[in-house]
């Protein structure tokens, strides 16, 4: 596969292919082979599913992220107090792909044994796709909330402000489904997840209007106000630009961000996203707050499983609003998405795609290496 001849362009790129690249970029940048491959194949997952602002296009700042000392390359989760319940674990500035899935063990592991259990995550770096971990605890019959912040990523205006105040703050909700696919609930607090901004600032998806608020107080749907004034070699910054974020759903999601920093931040230990009297931004890491609850300690018989798929059919069965249309439940159109793209690839728009190859060649990677890994 070559580069695309405009930075416009759309390409499709094999899934495979792609995998190959990233895991020979992460090895390069001096993660092992076995976390080069959880970040990649973490990141080719969210593309799968549609989630395009949490997959590929997330390469160039994490390379960037290492040598700034933001996230460090082999660093696993480390439990610092803990009950048979509970347990508080510091992430030690590591990849969210690798700590992130230590912790989803442990949660699951207590609530195998008692039914329920809390984990506190302080200290992760950026946790990706956070419908990854609530699938990672369905697969052990397991429900999961989780509620995430990001210490010192100011991004989004609270409703009825204009100045930067919290993170896009994600809340996640995972449910088992005995005859199919896990039920996932994922989305970000604003009304788009800053990695949205970032596609649509490459050449992607626009965005919505209403998604970013400029300093002077008026919504807009161009994202560079999030991200200010760049030259053409500068890794996108969502902290550059003088416009922030907004949040869905006016006051209630931004009430549900706040809760996010509250529960994801404080609670956690890994602190909010800011406060006054601060001379600089917080370092940025992720905090998240997750709840697992084991199933089989609720129901013993069959009764959930027919409950869960007679709901089910209950929600699909409301009359669509567009004739042809159809009612989704959480997950499905993911999944959909994920069958769709697993055949055909990933569409990326040019200049995500010229990113990518930039980052490649910064850790070393020769033009005829990375083609021979195409």
């Amino acid at each position: 596969m070559t580069p695309p001849a405009k930075p416009s362009d759309e390409v499709m790129i094999d899934v495979q292919a792609m995998e190959r690249l990233l895991q020979a970029v992460y090895e390069h940048a001096g993660c092992s082979p076995a976390e080069a491959t959880q970040i990649s194949r973490n990141l080719i997952g969210a593309n799968l599913r549609g989630h395009d602002s949490h997959g590929v296009i997330r390469t160039a700042r994490y390379i960037q992220n290492l040598r700034d000392g933001i996230v460090f390359a082999n660093r696993d989760a480390v439990v610092e107090k803990e009950n048979d319940v509970l347990a508080i674990i510091d992430g030690r500035f590591g990849f969210g792909q690798t700590v992130g899935p230590q912790t989803v063990d442990i949660g699951v592991a207590k609530a195998k044994q008692k039914g329920v259990a809390v984990t506190a995550l302080k200290h992760a770096g950026h946790l990706g796709r956070i419908g990854e971990w609530a699938e990672q605890a369905a697969a052990s019959n397991v429900a999961s909330i989780h509620m995430v912040n990001a210490r010192g990523s100011l991004l989004l205006a609270p409703f009825g402000g204009i100045d930067r105040r919290a993170g896009t703050s994600p809340f996640c909700a995972g449910f088992p489904e005995t005859d199919g696919e896990p039920i996932i609930l994922d989305f970000a607090t604003s009304l788009v997840a800053e990695g949205k901004a970032l596609v649509a600032l490459r050449g992607g998806t626009p965005l919505p209007d209403g998604a970013i608020i400029t300093p002077e107080g008026e919504p807009t749907s161009d994202p560079s106000p999030l991200y200010g004034d760049l030259d053409d070699n500068q890794v996108p910054s969502p902290y550059s630009g003088p416009g922030a974020l907004c949040s869905f759903g006016l006051h209630k999601g931004s009430g549900l961000n706040f809760f996010m920093e509250m529960m994801g931040g404080a609670l956690t230990g890994s602190g909010t996203a800011g406060a006054l009297g601060e001379d600089k931004r917080r370092a940025v890491c992720n905090g998240m707050l997750s709840v697992y609850l084991a199933v089989e300690f609720f129901h013993e018989d069959d009764w959930l499983a027919r409950e869960v798929r007679a709901y089910i059919e209950f929600v699909k069965s409301s009359r669509p609003t567009e004739t042809g249309g159809e009612v989704l439940i959480p997950g499905e159109k993911e999944r959909r998405i994920m069958a769709e793209r697993t055949v055909s690839g990933l569409p990326i728009s040019g200049q995500a795609w010229s990113d990518i190859l930039a980052a490649a060649r910064s850790v070393g990677l020769g033009d005829d290496e990375i083609q021979a890994l195409l």
